[in-house]
């Protein structure tokens, strides 16, 4: 399933991706710091949308409270509380 999530507190404003069998797939931010954003995207795709999640929520930028990856990581949580089950 494909999901949007508008980002808050970060350089970048959107981040779409899809979960597919719980792996997280064409992860595209939109805004920030392009080339580590597209890496990001490059690194977690396939992954456990769950273990990606663990490991980025909570990830700063500076003296921001949140980053790319941590809005990635929100991003995760909000779709998988949404699924059908």
């Amino acid at each position: 399933m494909n999901y949007s999530y508008k980002t808050s507190g970060t350089c970048s404003h959107m981040v779409n991706f899809a979960i597919d069998n719980g792996k997280l797939h064409d992860v595209e931010f939109f805004g920030g710091c392009n080339g580590n954003l597209k890496a990001i995207g490059k690194l977690v795709e396939g992954k456990d949308a769950t273990e990606v999640r663990d490991i980025l929520l909570g990830n700063t930028c500076g003296f921001k409270g949140t980053s790319c990856g941590d809005q990635l990581a929100r991003a995760i949580d909000h779709a998988l509380s949404t699924q059908r089950i």
